[in-house]
């Protein structure tokens, strides 16, 4: 899913709301503006009780629009099909407030208004969807928000009908970038030279013929590349467990997403985050300004853990493989990074893996220790939650050198941004093998919910208090 699309869908519930309200407002001044000249109002409504009750009335319309699928992140949908469901949903939600109105007899003084409120609020929120299709074509049309494709099919009526209607409607937002009739080494070398150039978004298998192997090699690819992956409809001979099934150009399309990550889950989640790392951002202030004012008078050296040994920022791997400059309290002595790989090879307790896990870190400093033990040095990862570059609940953030050892399976844990604590943070923490934690992880990805992140957050503290594998 496209940013560009999760920003237009998330901007859908605010944009009703207040479309609704201004119906209403508007049908209020009718009456008791223009319309009261030709038949005067029997009585005033106060306008501090009608904003209230307006109010209330906008939050019920935003639910009804909700319930009949008009914030669905499912790609296009006919215009036509989108103004019904409008309508549908307008007039249901209008009912709805005549029903928790009833006894206010107020506004049953003025039946106008609730007809009013009713056509105008149709009429705003079409023309708010129709202003709001217009914007995306236009950003399309200047290349923000094209979804890049690669067609796997040959020459068979499925694939041809795909491709003549992405070459000659620009407004259905895809661009080919590659068309090959199978997916075979050579067309995963040339896609894999596509994706280093961050040139290819989804891929769509369109051959009917394709063998189970063939589209279960494709899938794989896509995944542990972090591209959406489709197949036309005729092809469901495998069990996927998050799918979706819709459209594009009029041709039955299966996708099959890697995270339920998705759509309004993601935008629930990096609400979430926004909010809830500002406020830990706040409430542990005094303890952060504290544990910098300890590390610079234990030892010399930076407060904070931003710069390897050479003077070039420290990174970690983020979402889709992306580098994200990384910060967090030192705990080490300065220079000593690279250690790590050299003479203190022989202490790394993961050899299990790519990662590297040094016990007893002779390079590690008394402060260093105690904010460790208590995983105070990971508290500047709030401020990397807030900026967007990890999320509260996650995979842990990967070193480069250590995702270049990957294989296609464990690059899964990089489908999502890396997280501050996660379940296999609070399953074992360092006690886990490397495959373990990934297992983990690719469960997390491929199950999130809300009340997941809540269970691991709560779980959270309880292990740094036990300190669980803490080293």
């Amino acid at each position: 899913m496209k940013k560009s699309e999760l920003a237009f869908t998330a901007i859908l519930v605010p944009l009703d709301y207040l479309l609704v309200f201004a119906a209403a407002l508007t049908a209020h001044n009718l009456r008791f503006g223009a319309f009261a000249a030709i038949r005067p109002a029997v009585l005033l409504i106060p306008l501090s009780h009608f904003l209230i009750v307006s109010a209330i009335a906008a939050g019920v319309f935003v639910l009804c629009f909700a319930l009949a699928g008009l914030y669905a992140v499912s790609g296009a949908r006919k215009l036509k099909s989108e103004v019904s469901r409008i309508l549908l949903a307008s007039s249901a939600a209008t009912m709805a407030v005549v029903v928790l109105i009833f006894f206010d007899g107020a506004l049953f003084t003025s039946r106008f208004i609730v007809l009013a409120a009713w056509g105008l609020a149709f009429l705003y929120v079409a023309c708010g969807r129709i202003a709001i299709r217009l914007l995306q074509r236009t950003l399309i049309r200047v290349g923000v928000g094209i979804r890049k494709v690669a067609i796997i099919g040959g020459d068979d009526r499925t694939t041809d009908l795909l491709v003549g209607a992405f070459s000659s409607n620009a407004a259905i937002g895809y661009q080919i970038v590659k068309r090959a009739p199978f997916f075979d080494d050579v067309t995963v070398k040339a896609l894999d030279e596509i994706v280093a150039k961050r040139e290819l978004d989804e891929i769509i298998v369109t051959d009917p013929s394709i063998d189970r192997d063939s589209l279960a090699r494709a899938l794989g690819f896509a995944q542990s590349r972090h591209l959406v992956f489709k197949y036309s409809a005729d092809l469901l001979a495998t069990h996927a467990k998050n799918i979706d099934i819709g459209t594009v150009a009029g041709i039955p399309i299966i996708e099959i997403k890697g995270t339920r990550l998705s759509g309004w889950g993601r935008i629930f989640k990096r609400s979430f985050d926004i909010i809830v790392s500002l406020l830990l951002i706040i409430i542990t202030s005094p303890i952060m300004l504290l544990t910098a004012i300890a590390i610079k008078l234990d030892s010399d050296g930076p407060v904070l853990f931003s710069h390897l040994d050479d003077g070039s920022p420290v990174t970690r791997v983020g979402e889709h493989g992306s580098p994200f400059r990384y910060f967090k309290f030192r705990s080490m002595r300065p220079n000593t990074h690279q250690l790590r790989y050299g003479e203190l090879s022989h202490l790394d307790t993961r050899a299990d893996g790519p990662l590297v896990k040094i016990k007893d870190d002779p390079r590690v400093t008394r402060v260093g220790k105690l904010i460790r033990k208590w995983s105070i040095d990971e508290l500047p990862e709030f401020f990397l939650v807030f900026m967007g570059k990890m999320s509260l609940v996650g995979p842990r953030p990967h070193l480069p050198e250590e995702v270049a050892k990957y294989d296609d399976r464990q690059r899964r844990v990089l489908t999502i941004k890396p997280g501050i604590t996660g379940m296999a943070q609070v399953s074992g923490r360092a006690d886990l093998n490397f495959d373990e934690e990934v297992r983990l992880d690719t469960y997390y990805i491929e199950n999130w919910s809300p009340w997941l992140d809540l269970a691991i957050l709560l779980r959270t503290p309880m292990v740094v208090l036990i300190r669980k594998g803490a080293s």
